[in-house]
């Protein structure tokens, strides 16, 4: 494990930064899924296991880097294993979700997250969907909690994988709702251009997709997308409103 600098008392804001960017947080609505999680239909869009490991960077008066790996496997039977791990100077993550694909939409089964590092609270969650019973159980912060669930509703980690595979899919504007700390959160991101753009891989062109937020929110996420590697966050630069800017950048991706 890398050693990590004592930064967090003069950069309040940093590890809260680093933890949500490094996640990569990273349509329209959700179309509905079944309460009851059944077989994949063979006409259903499949999803190809990847590893893919990113740089990270943060400039907040001094530059901190990191790194992340971001892996999706076949655990058979339709069922499937995202995780993401980070290292960093801050801060290290942990996170997963067990899920099924089905009619081309994720269905999360268990949702796990841990955070960890110097000067940094200790941060643990866990989720777990019954589609049965149409609830979610969960912890966070040493509180129990119980969520109603509704068809389309996702994880935090979830999300992300349904936005790589919506993108893929054609879709310029698109809505998730998901269970994250005992509550109902929502994201929306659309498409904004494609184009040409330079990464550590060279230029290659992309589709640039912007997280939406309220108008005349101070903080900007665009995210970029690489048809040449099936679509995947090839970028990622989110600038806080303070000035301080994080960017994420693809360094390596191969099929498993």
């Amino acid at each position: 494990m890398q050693k990590k600098f004592l930064v967090g008392s003069a950069f309040p804001g940093l590890p809260l930064l680093l933890s949500l960017a490094l996640r990569l947080g990273l349509i329209v609505f959700i179309a509905p899924v079944l309460a009851e999680v059944g077989g994949e239909p063979s006409d259903t869009p499949r999803l190809a296991p990847f590893e893919a490991s990113f740089s990270a960077s943060i400039e907040q008066g001094i530059t901190l880097s990191g790194s992340a790996r971001r892996i999706l496997s076949d655990q058979n039977n339709g069922v499937w294993l995202y995780r993401t791990s980070v290292k960093s100077f801050v801060a290290d993550i942990e996170e997963s979700v067990v899920l099924k694909w089905q009619d081309g939409q994720v269905i999360p089964l268990r949702y796990r997250y841990k955070l960890s590092g110097l000067l940094i609270r200790d941060r643990e969650e866990t989720i777990d969907f019954d589609w049965q019973q149409n609830l979610a159980t969960g912890r966070y912060k040493d509180k129990a909690f119980e969520v109603v669930l509704s068809p389309g509703l996702l994880d935090p980690l979830g999300y992300q994988l349904q936005l790589h595979q919506d993108i893929k899919a054609g879709k310029r504007e698109m809505e998730y709702r998901y269970v994250r700390h005992g509550r109902l959160d929502k994201e929306k991101f659309a498409v904004i251009n494609e184009g040409p753009i330079e990464t550590p891989q060279g230029e290659m062109n992309a589709l640039t997709v912007e997280k939406l937020r309220g108008e005349g929110a101070k903080r900007e996420t665009l995210m970029w997308f690489a048809p040449k590697f099936d679509h995947m966050l090839v970028q990622l630069l989110q600038t806080e409103p303070d000035g301080s800017r994080y960017e994420l950048n693809l360094k390596s991706i191969k099929q498993l």
